[in-house]
């Protein structure tokens, strides 16, 4: 027997080895979802532990290519207790429905709906059990729509997902010489703009609502390109004619996950609140001050006009910290927080994005 042979041999032993310990994983989250009882089978904080853990264990495998599997894994056997409907900013093809596919894996029912309003809706009126929907890219900035709707909305963040963005050009022709007509969102647009100047300046740019859609209209008219991800190309039969086209080789869109569920702490989480402050000079320092008393590490602060004001110029914030709101520093931040804002709405603890 070659040494060829031999290793194929010891594979097929290591592959019956994995099936039967699936098998045996599966049977175990199929009894523990009877002896919950009804308790929703997503539980973002159990899972982010199983993760973290997993990817520690250094291997030739990196460990965002390990995390991949484990969260097939844990979408397999989740679906086993219940099934799982979460509503996304479609069509199918978006980055939406990427980072719904890297958070929750595929054994998952994704509902693309026409818009981040109509994501929320979904889910408040429990069509879908959570939604994910972007809020900030790297690149770009914070997504004002999403922040407004997290005001008023009854659901609560219990997750996030950091997706890497590679803008690719796709197209039906057969080189980047024949594009005349660029159609993508406007935020992906903005976010090639040097590569389209160098290497496509005389071709219109149409924004459109989606990359989906970029990629639906481009396979429909000779001569036009979409940028989008590789998802879109797949679903619309498109080419890829320049892969990663983005001027930042960095760029990421961080989106959250909502639901009605609370999540318990992990060490690894992140705090959300949206606050008003007293119109007076100082007022906004003097809000922050009690994170600094506590020794709470803010790692994002967004301002917003206040969507129901009574008189111009009035904006609420959005902060993040470092912690979760049971944590006792963060507890006590947030209290001291409560007694100096007009306005204060924990958005959720969460457990920070495992790569």
């Amino acid at each position: 027997m070659s040494d060829l042979e031999k290793l194929r041999r010891d594979i097929d032993r290591i592959d019956d080895e994995l099936v039967a310990a699936l098998q045996r994983r599966a049977a175990l989250a199929k009894r523990i979802g009877e002896l919950k009882g009804g308790a929703p089978a997503y539980r973002p904080d159990r899972e982010s532990e199983i993760l973290n853990r997993i990817i520690e264990k250094q291997g030739t495998l990196p460990p965002e290519r390990v995390a991949a599997v484990f969260r097939e894994i844990m979408s397999a056997c989740r679906s086993l207790e219940e099934a799982i409907r979460v509503s996304y900013l479609g069509p199918a093809g978006t980055f939406s429905e990427q980072a719904v596919r890297k958070h929750f894996g595929a054994a998952v029912e994704a509902l693309p709906v026409a818009s981040v309003d109509e994501a929320f809706r979904r889910c408040e009126s429990g069509a879908a059990q959570f939604t994910v929907v972007p809020v900030e890219n790297s690149s770009e900035g914070a997504v004002g729509r999403t922040l407004d709707l997290l005001v008023a909305t009854p659901l609560r963040i219990c997750g996030e997902i950091e997706l890497r963005v590679h803008q690719h050009l796709l197209s039906k022709e057969n080189a980047v010489r024949e594009i005349r007509k660029i159609y993508s969102h406007s935020q992906s647009l903005a976010q090639c703009n040097s590569w389209l100047a160098q290497n496509l300046p005389a071709a219109e740019r149409v924004p459109v609502a989606s990359n989906a859609e970029a990629a639906q209209r481009a396979a429909q008219e000779r001569g036009a390109a979409a940028i989008a991800g590789e998802l879109a190309g797949e679903r619309y039969g498109l080419a890829l004619l320049a892969r990663s086209i983005e001027d930042d080789p960095n760029n990421t869109t961080r989106f959250l996950v909502l639901g009605s569920i609370a999540t318990l702490p992990t060490g690894r989480d992140r705090t959300s609140m949206v606050m008003s402050a007293e119109n007076r000079p100082g007022a906004v320092h003097a809000l922050l001050t009690p994170l600094a008393e506590h020794g709470v590490s803010m790692t994002l602060i967004e301002s917003r006009p206040a969507r129901a004001r009574t008189a111009l110029w009035e904006y609420v914030f959005f902060i993040d910290v470092e912690g979760h709101e049971k944590d006792e520093r963060v507890a006590a931040a947030i209290a001291a927080l409560r007694a100096k804002a007009p306005f204060l709405k924990i958005l959720g603890s969460y457990p920070v994005a495992v790569q």
